[in-house]
């Protein structure tokens, strides 16, 4: 099976926005209207009753999390909220009717009204894109290099983010390095299984994942 999910390194990640700009911009949303939000978690005291500067914060992204049993898709009336082969959960707005359960079921809030289309909408993780074998707009536009994209049922490892630029040689043109990938394992630092964590499970299972080494872990609030 595939399961196409983003793995995010929370300690890389500096909170510039560039995925939610980039996402925005790439799928032409309505204003106020995003599929990807960095939330701001803390500062927050590293031990109890501790003070500045003895803090720590660190940046969330949160979108749809591409179920592997979506909620969403198991209240859909219409069946216009469905799975893919490759994992993702998409919505067909030929057969949506704006009535808004999927975006009542999802525990992550990641889907709104399109109030001019009556249409509900989210992230698609670029379906558009990946089909050409392209990274995910949020993926090739991160600043701190800390999103990674692949079947995460081959290992957080194996997923893949945009090249290096000290990959290629004197042809360091645009086209050329968008082309080139490199793996989580050869870029990230070095983490272990405590370190990897997903959003709450309430029997959908998320698919995506994040890396956070020592912080405490508050996605689960």
């Amino acid at each position: 099976m595939t399961q196409f999910a983003i793995v995010t390194d929370l300690n890389r990640c500096v909170g510039c926005l560039a995925c939610t700009t980039a996402c925005k911009a790439v799928n032409r949303m309505e204003v106020g209207a995003f599929w990807i939000k960095a939330l701001r978690i803390g500062p927050n005291p590293k031990y109890p009753g501790a003070e500045a500067p003895d803090l720590e914060m660190y940046f969330l992204p949160v979108s749809c999390q591409h179920c592997e049993s979506p909620a969403c898709v198991a209240v859909c009336p219409t069946e216009a909220s469905h799975k893919l082969a490759d994992g993702t959960v998409q919505v067909d707005k030929e057969k949506c009717i704006g009535c808004q359960f999927c975006a009542m079921a999802c525990p992550y809030g990641v889907r709104y009204l399109n109030e001019e289309e009556r249409v509900v909408e989210k992230c698609t993780l670029c379906e558009q894109k990946i089909a050409q074998g392209e990274l995910p707009q949020c993926v090739s536009q991160c600043s701190a290099r800390a999103r990674f994209f692949g079947d995460i049922d081959q290992g957080i490892e194996n997923l893949e983010g945009p090249g290096n630029i000290d990959m290629v040689g004197a042809d360091k043109d645009y086209i050329t390095l968008s082309k080139m990938r490199v793996k989580l394992s050869e870029f990230v630092a070095p983490f272990t299984e405590a370190d990897v964590h997903r959003l709450p499970d309430v029997g959908n299972k998320p698919s995506y994942a994040f890396i956070l080494r020592n912080r405490t872990w508050q996605g689960a609030e």
